[in-house]
């Protein structure tokens, strides 16, 4: 299968212009060679800058560091899990905003985060700082039960303190077992990266399957179906592609953003997932997305009129990349008919059982005033534009839309 792979890269690559020396070399090296040591602990991590709105950076940065217990990343996480980072988010069972807080729960541990006198669930720097509050009263609470801490703590978010105080840690509840997991999992997607991050060991089954897909007519909403001839728009492309390797990955492109770790520029490798945003600050508004596949070529499924084709990846709008995980795509919140997210607890719901809410509720600690919100890095500067920039598909294409859109 190697060797199939490699003859079909190295006949599409020379069709399409691409130096097969390099495509050829960068599949070998990077699919199959380590390419540096394991991340550190996501619990001890760094947010890494652009995995959040730029305007929730700061604020997630510094009220992540309110305990020990809990970091940046998962109180990102988190708040992805619960929301997809907005806002405006209200549940069919109560729970509002960004942080999906159940009233009474609020009326506890709501803080008032930007001093304006009102602790307003819909206000995104107060659902940031009492989510923090939130999860540093529940570790007080099952501060004495012996293993992992941030385990532990996630657990009573989604079981109650009673349930993990019971068990002597995490119970075993099918539901708060995949919550933790999920949850510590998701949150290396929003870790700063401080060694070169592993490749992934399914991405030459994805790049084989996109291969075998080059020169078939782009369909805006495309999955590959008999229905649809087999033919594809730019998401449909690479989550079939992780299909055939056994990684179940979501509809949209904003949501595969989240699969898996982001890799920098100069550490692509074959089978990363490359994305366009029209805002570079805001990653809700990647539109669309590609399989790498070397030498600074993706394979991509680009717009109506257009075929699946070899395309260069440093053109305007290009927000990053991600390396996709096997637990990381398993961690992705599903979502309902309305594009919502339907997260697995909200906070103060019931839960299998005891109270959702720390036994003893704890005064929030306000941490330093908040600093100003960072900016997303620069992108990367742009090449000879040898192939133009993946224009936006034309009309509400689900691939090529933000999260706001995608959620219509």
């Amino acid at each position: 299968m190697v060797l199939m792979v490699l003859r079909k890269a190295g006949t599409a690559a020379a069709a399409a212009g691409v130096v097969t020396f390099g495509l050829l070399g960068l599949v070998t090296v990077g699919t199959f060679a380590a390419s540096g040591t394991p991340q550190q602990s996501a619990n001890r991590a760094a947010l890494s800058p652009g995995t959040v709105p730029a305007a929730f950076q700061a604020p997630i940065q510094q009220w992540g560091a309110l305990c020990p217990e809990i970091s940046p990343p998962m109180l990102a996480a988190q708040l992805y899990q619960e929301s997809g980072f907005d806002p405006k988010a209200q549940s069919g069972v109560g729970a509002q905003g960004m942080a999906q807080f159940m009233p009474d729960t609020w009326a506890a541990y709501g803080t008032d985060a930007n001093g304006d006198g009102r602790k307003d669930v819909w206000d995104p720097l107060d659902a940031i700082a009492s989510a923090a509050t939130f999860d540093c009263a529940l570790a007080k609470d099952v501060a004495k039960v012996p293993g992992d801490r941030q385990a532990n703590l996630l657990a009573a978010y989604n079981a109650g303190p009673y349930a993990v105080t019971k068990y002597n840690g995490v119970p075993p509840y099918k539901e708060t077992q995949g919550y933790v997991r999920n949850i510590q999992a998701m949150a290396r997607s929003f870790t700063v990266p401080t060694a070169p991050v592993e490749v992934s060991g399914q991405s030459a089954g994805a790049i084989y399957f996109a291969q075998s897909k080059l020169g078939t007519p782009y369909l805006w909403g495309g999955e590959g179906l008999p229905s649809q001839n087999g033919r594809f728009d730019c998401s449909g492309l690479t989550q079939a592609a992780y299909a055939s390797v056994g990684i179940a990955l979501p509809r949209v492109a904003n949501d595969q953003w989240y699969a898996g770790p982001h890799p920098s520029r100069d550490q692509l490798r074959p089978g990363d997932l490359v994305f366009w945003a029209t805002d570079l600050n805001d990653p809700r508004s990647i539109h669309h997305v590609g399989i790498y596949v070397g030498g600074g070529y993706m394979i991509n499924a680009p717009h109506t009129g257009a075929v699946i084709r070899y395309d260069k990846i440093d053109t305007r709008e290009y927000i990053g990349a991600t390396r996709v995980t096997s637990d990381g795509a398993q961690a992705l919140p599903s979502r309902n008919a309305d594009g919502s997210v339907s997260a697995p607890s909200r906070p103060g719901t019931t839960a299998p059982t005891g109270p959702a809410a720390p036994t003893t509720p704890s005064a929030p600690v306000a941490p330093a005033a908040l600093a100003t919100p960072s900016t997303a890095p620069t992108p990367p500067a742009a090449g000879p534009p040898a192939a133009a920039a993946p224009p936006a598909p034309a009309g509400p294409d689900p691939a090529g839309a933000g999260r706001r859109a995608a959620r219509n």
